[in-house]
C-alpha cells in the first residue's frame, strides 16, 4: 500500500523522488510527502494530502532541492488522512523518515516517549519510530547504530529509511515484514518499496531480506542481517521492458492490462510446455519428487487471487484425484488447522507482499507443512525467496488496481501446476496432451474474446443506472462470477455478489427483479441444462439476463435476455477465456458511471499490512 522512494546522488533528487512516487500511485495512497537535504545543511520537508501533483505543485512553487532525499505515498493505517500524518515524519529538524507497515507496539513506546519529553504531532506509529532514533542517536553518534538500536525495541512489520541532516552522505534502510529494494546506479544509489518505482533511474537492484539494515551512499551499499553480520545482496536486473509501466494508445492502465493478456499468458506458459506435455521441472529443484508425495493441497491467497485458487480446486480434484482446501489467508492464519500427511501449502499473490499470505506460510512451514509452493508475479518478493517452489506468472508490471491479467497468468500457473501434480496421480498421457493442446490455444481465443469488446461496451450501458447485480455460474464458473462481481464492485461501486446457480432458490431469488441486472457465464459443458434451468427461474421473476455463452448453448436473444456468443473453448481452460468478457464488462461500465477506473477509492494494489 504505502509507497517509499529515495536516492543519495550528486545531483538533485527531488525529480527523481516525485517521478517514483507517480510510479507508486498504483499501490493506493491519501497523502504524499518528501524530505530533502539541501546545500545549505537543512531538511526541506513537503506534504500534502490527495494525490501526488497536488506535491508536485507545491514543490514547483517551494523549491525541496538536495542530492540525498527521501519521499512517500501514504494510504492511513493510524489516523485519519492529513498534512500533519503525512510522511516523511520528523524529529526535531534534523531527523526524518518515512515508514511502510504497522508497529504494533507503538503506544508503550510512544508514552514512555512523552514521559521523557518527546512532542507528538501526529496520531501515527511512524512518529513514535523516528523519536526513538533521534533518542538512541543521542547516545550513539550516528545514525547507523541509532536505527539498530531502535528497531530492536520495534514489534511489528515495518520498511524504514532514515536521514539526518548532519551526515549528508547517506541513508539508513531496514525492513522486516515490508518490502524494500535497492536501486544500483554509477555514483548513486536509490531505494523503493517497489523497483518500479526507480526504472527511469537504473535497471539493477539489490533485494534486502528479512532483518537486514543498509547503509546506503553514493559510491556503495553495506548491508548487515539480522544478527548483525556483514552480507551482500546479488544485483538482479530487471526483466520486464521499461515500456510496461506506460499506458500507451490506452485511457487506462486496466483497459492495456486486459489487452495485454494472450502476450502474458504466452509468456508464462513459455518453458513450460511442450506440445503435448508439461515440464515439472520448470517448478524448480525436486519438483518431481515432491509433487509425488503429495496427497493433499492447500491454497492459501486474498482476494482475486483467492478466486484463482478456487478454479483450481476443481482442476486439481478432478485431474489429480487429490483433495484441495481453499481459504482466505487472513482467516487462515487465526485459527487451529487439522493437517493432512503431505500436504503441499500453495499461497498466491500478485506482489508477493501480501502481508496475510505471507503470515501464513510463515505458520505454515513452523506447522510441519510438507513444502511451499508460490505462484507469483514479482520474482524478488518475499514470497518468492520463502517458498520452496516457485510459479512466476510473467504477467509483468500490473498498474491497475483491479486485477486481470495477474489473474488470468494465475490460472494458466495453477493448471501447469495441477497437470505435473496430477501426472503422478494416474494422469493418462493423452488426457495430459490434450489439456496442454487447450493451453496452448488459449492466446489466439483471448484475443477471440477480445473482439467481443464493442459488444459488451453495448452491454455495459444497462448498468448505469443500476445499483446492484447478480452473477451466477456453475462448477469451475462460479469463482469466475465471483471474480466479475468483485470486478464490478471495484470499480464501478455497483453492488454486486455472486452465488453458484443452484443456490438461487434458497435466498438470492428473493431479490431479483427488474431493477437487479443477472450476469451468466455458460460454457457448453455437463452443468449447461442444469443451469438453463436457473435462468428460467431469474426470468420468470422479471430479472433481465446477460448471458455470456458458448456457441453451441442454444440460448437465444428474446426481451429480457441478452446473450453474447462467445468461441466455443476446451472445458478445462473455459475459466480462463469467461473471465475475459467480465473484465470488459466491469470496465466499459465504470467508464460510463465516470468513476478512477485505474486508482478506485478506498482500495490499495499491494496489501502488505492486515
Amino acid at each position: 500500500m504505502c509507497g517509499i522512494v529515495g536516492a543519495v546522488s550528486e545531483r538533485d533528487v527531488h525529480g527523481i523522488l516525485l517521478e517514483g512516487l507517480r510510479r507508486l500511485e498504483y499501490r493506493g495512497y491519501d497523502s504524499a510527502g518528501m524530505a530533502v537535504r539541501q546545500s545549505n545543511g537543512e531538511i526541506n520537508r513537503a506534504r500534502e494530502v490527495g494525490k501526488v501533483s497536488a506535491l508536485a505543485d507545491y514543490v514547483e512553487q517551494n523549491p525541496c532541492k538536495g542530492p540525498l532525499g527521501i519521499a512517500h505515498t501514504r494510504w492511513a493505517t493510524h489516523g485519519e488522512p492529513s498534512q500533519l500524518n503525512a510522511h516523511p515524519h520528523m524529529s526535531g529538524d534534523r531527523l526524518a523518515i518515512v515508514h511502510n507497515g504497522i508497529i504494533e507496539n507503538y503506544q508503550e513506546l510512544r508514552q514512555a516517549l512523552i514521559a521523557e519529553g518527546y512532542e507528538f504531532t501526529s496520531q501515527t506509529d511512524t512518529e513514535v519510530v523516528a523519536h526513538l532514533i533521534e533518542k538512541e542517536y543521542r547516545v550513539a553518534g550516528n545514525v547507523l547504530q541509532a536505527v539498530r538500536a531502535a528497531i530492536a525495541q520495534l514489534r511489528g512489520a515495518y520498511a524504514l529509511a532514515v536521514l539526518h541532516a548532519d551526515e549528508p552522505d547517506h541513508l539508513v534502510v531496514c525492513r522486516e515484514g515490508s518490502p524494500l529494494v535497492i536501486g544500483v546506479g554509477i555514483g548513486e544509489h536509490f531505494i523503493a518499496s517497489d523497483q518500479l518505482a526507480l526504472l527511469p533511474v537504473t535497471d539493477r537492484f539489490m533485494f534486502l531480506e528479512e532483518g537486514d539494515l543498509a547503509d546506503i551512499r553514493r559510491d556503495g551499499v553495506s548491508i548487515w542481517d539480522r544478527s548483525g553480520a556483514p552480507v551482500e545482496r546479488g544485483v538482479t536486473r530487471f526483466e520486464h521492458g521499461m515500456d510496461s509501466a506506460d499506458k500507451g494508445e490506452f485511457r487506462h492502465y486496466m483497459l492495456k492490462e486486459i489487452y495485454e493478456q494472450p502476450k502474458v499468458i504466452k509468456a508464462t506458459m513459455e518453458g513450460r510446455v511442450t506440445d503435448s506435455r508439461v515440464l515439472e521441472q520448470a517448478l524448480g529443484t525436486g519438483a518431481a519428487d515432491l509433487l509425488a508425495n503429495v496427497r493433499h493441497v492447500q491454497i492459501i491467497a486474498c482476494g482475486t487471487s483467492y478466486h484463482a485458487g478456487m478454479v483450481a480446486r476443481y482442476w486439481i480434484e478432478e485431474l489429480a484425484g487429490i483433495a484441495c482446501s481453499v481459504e482466505v489467508a487472513s482467516e487462515y492464519r487465526y485459527r487451529k488447522h487439522v493437517i493432512q500427511p503431505d500436504t503441499l501449502f500453495l499461497c498466491i499473490s500478485q506482489s508477493g507482499e501480501t502481508a496475510d499470505t505471507l503470515a501464513a506460510l510463515r505458520q505454515a512451514k513452523q506447522a510441519g507443512f510438507r513444502a511451499a509452493l508460490a505462484i507469483c508475479n514479482v520474482p524478488g518478493s518475499s514470497l518468492v525467496r520463502e517458498s520452496d517452489l516457485v510459479i512466476m506468472t510473467h504477467a509483468g508490471p500490473e498498474i491497475g488496481v483491479a486485477s486481470t491479467k495477474a489473474f488470468t497468468t494465475q490460472l494458466v500457473s495453477l493448471l501447469i501446476f495441477t497437470l505435473a501434480l496430477a501426472r503422478h496421480n494416474g494422469l493418462s498421457e493423452a488426457r495430459e496432451a490434450d489439456i496442454v493442446a487447450a493451453l496452448r490455444q488459449l492466446p489466439g481465443q483471448i484475443d477471440d474474446a477480445l473482439a467481443l469488446d464493442g459488444k459488451i461496451a453495448e452491454l455495459s450501458k444497462a448498468f448505469m443506472d443500476k445499483n446492484h447485480s447478480l452473477f451466477l455460474g456453475r462448477g469451475a464458473m462460479y469463482p469466475v462470477a465471483m471474480e466479475g462481481a468483485l470486478k464490478l464492485k471495484e470499480i464501478s461501486y455497483i453492488h454486486a455478489e455472486a452465488y453458484p446457480a443452484g443456490e438461487l432458490k434458497h435466498g438470492p431469488l428473493a431479490l431479483v427483479d427488474s431493477e437487479m441486472p443477472v450476469v451468466t457465464v455458460a460454457p457448453n459443458n455437463e452443468l449447461l441444462e442444469k443451469l438453463k434451468s436457473n435462468l428460467e427461474e431469474v426470468r420468470a421473476r422479471g430479472g433481465e439476463l446477460f448471458v455470456f455463452a458458448d456457441g453451441d448453448a442454444e440460448l437465444q436473444e428474446q426481451p429480457g435476455i441478452h446473450v453474447l456468443q462467445i468461441p466455443a473453448v476446451h472445458a478445462i481452460t473455459a475459466p480462463i477465456v469467461y473471465t475475459l468478457p467480465l473484465q470488459l464488462l466491469s470496465y466499459h461500465v465504470a467508464v460510463l458511471k465516470g468513476t478512477d477506473v485505474d486508482q478506485p477509492r478506498n482500495l490499495a494494489k499491494s496489501v502488505t499490512v492486515e
